[in-house]
């Protein structure tokens, strides 16, 4: 029988659960949204949206879980419109 995974953006609700997975891994994860795979309820990786290193139980197999990790994470950030692709709107600025 698998093991069913869940993927979610973290919530404050998981900041101890993150700072265990950073001091097991020795590496911190930067500020803005996680994600984190959660696997019978326990956080075992989480890795930022924006991109950048993901952060995992080394004592568990998590490289099945960093990669589904990362392919929602960039599905995430190519759901993001783009500063580029949002219309510009004119702005009239007086002088004296």
């Amino acid at each position: 029988m698998r093991d069913q995974v869940t993927i979610r953006m973290a919530s404050a609700a998981d900041g101890a659960a993150l700072q265990a997975l950073e001091a097991l891994d020795a590496h911190r994860l930067p500020g803005g949204d996680v994600l984190v795979a959660e696997v019978e309820g326990e956080v075992r990786a989480a890795l930022p949206v924006r991109g950048g290193a993901a952060v995992a139980d080394p004592f568990r197999p998590t490289a099945a879980l960093v990669e589904l990790l990362a392919l929602h994470a960039e599905q995430l950030r190519d759901a993001r419109p783009r500063a580029a692709a949002r219309p510009r709107h004119a702005v009239a600025v007086a002088t004296r």
